[in-house]
């Protein structure tokens, strides 16, 4: 039987309110300074869905919520410590970006030292437990691929958020839901107060940018913010669910960032199978194909949403019934199958027409990749 932790449950509504109040009173001032810095989103090609500039930097509101947040409730021990330096440089790198357009290999390259910061700090994924399908042992032991690997999934999930950052609301959003999803789990088995105080800041910095965010978008949080929440979600992700091995297999973890893992798994292999490289931008994405289907910007946000919430409802579930091999192989099916047909079924949408372009509904955040 679940127990509630009366004191600790106090305090993460206390950091996820925090949180979002900074988040929100933050904003308004940041998009004034995109704006005097030239940070702003100009629509240059049929990808992007709006057709006015907006400002981006969006991101830095996000970080100072959580940071604040993070300072006054959470235990700033060393593996914490390595994950707030790395979240320093990749906000960095995120500003430089979104005010002067870096390459693409720099911003890779910065991710892999972002990366191996909190790795260096111990923030490392050693075992991971099977998820019993075909289990010869419950755990497995990662040795000499820890490092490697561990850097591989925060690398991964960075750029996996980045790349679902394509319509107001959505990238934010979901990483909202993730990291609600792995608070939850955090509450519920690892018993670990930091964690969840972390990621209830987290939580709370994204659900304060959002108002400004939601179509129509007043300012995108740009590479600063989706550059941001894929490294913090990726790193809080081995706090709070790979470390505690004996209880969570690595299917949690997947299922409650599933949907940015799968969208850009399906990018990659679709852009490799028509001879592309794998960082050719194109309108292949999830929130692309639900637009292409007919779907306003809102109702396919909605809909990303509701697969999202699914997915982190499916790692609550097997955390807390502990039948994962059911729960997985029933349920993620179901979800994946949707996902992957509205993907490679969905019509590809005619180039919109000069004249037409006005048409088009405004607000979008930039696609990056």
């Amino acid at each position: 039987m679940l127990t509630i932790n009366y004191p600790l449950t106090i305090q993460v509504v206390a950091a996820l309110a925090l949180a979002l109040v900074i988040s929100l009173l933050a904003t308004p001032p940041v998009k004034l300074f995109a704006e005097r810095v030239g940070a702003i989103d100009v629509p240059k090609d049929n990808r992007r869905v709006h057709k006015t500039p907006i400002p981006r930097l969006g991101g830095l509101a996000i970080f100072i919520g959580f940071v604040v947040s993070v300072i006054v409730f959470a235990d700033i021990d060393r593996e914490i410590q390595g994950v707030l330096l790395g979240a320093l440089l990749i906000v960095t790198v995120g500003v430089v970006d979104d005010i002067i357009q870096l390459r693409a290999w720099q911003k890779f390259l910065a991710q892999i030292v972002a990366a191996l910061v909190p790795v260096f700090h111990g923030v490392v994924i050693d075992l991971v437990s099977n998820p019993n399908i075909f289990a010869v042992s419950d755990y497995l032991t990662l040795g000499y691929l820890a490092i490697p690997l561990t850097v591989l999934w925060i690398v991964g999930i960075t750029n996996a958020v980045n790349l679902i950052d394509g319509l107001d609301g959505l990238a934010v959003g979901v990483s909202t839901i993730s990291s609600l999803t792995m608070l939850v789990v955090a509450l519920l088995v690892t018993a670990d107060a930091n964690v969840a105080l972390i990621l209830a800041a987290l939580a709370g910095a994204c659900l304060g940018f959002l108002p400004y965010n939601l179509n129509p978008a007043k300012i995108f949080m740009g590479d600063t913010g989706a550059l941001l929440l894929g490294y913090l979600l990726a790193t809080m992700s081995i706090q709070g669910l790979f470390k505690f091995y004996a209880i969570i297999s690595f299917a949690v973890p997947f299922m409650a960032l599933a949907l940015p893992i799968l969208d850009t798994s399906f990018a990659i292999l679709r852009r490799i199978a028509k001879g592309q490289s794998p960082m050719t931008p194109d309108r292949g994405h999830l929130h692309h194909r639900l637009l292409d289907l007919g779907f306003s910007q809102k109702q396919a946000v909605f809909i990303i949403y509701l697969i999202s919430g699914f997915l982190g409802m499916i790692a609550v579930i097997m955390t807390s019934s502990g039948q994962t091999r059911i729960v997985f192989t029933v349920l993620a099916f179901v979800a994946i199958a949707a996902c992957v047909w509205i993907i490679l079924r969905g019509p590809a949408r005619k180039p919109v027409a000069k004249e037409d372009e006005t048409a088009e509904v405004k607000g979008d955040e930039h696609d990056t990749d």
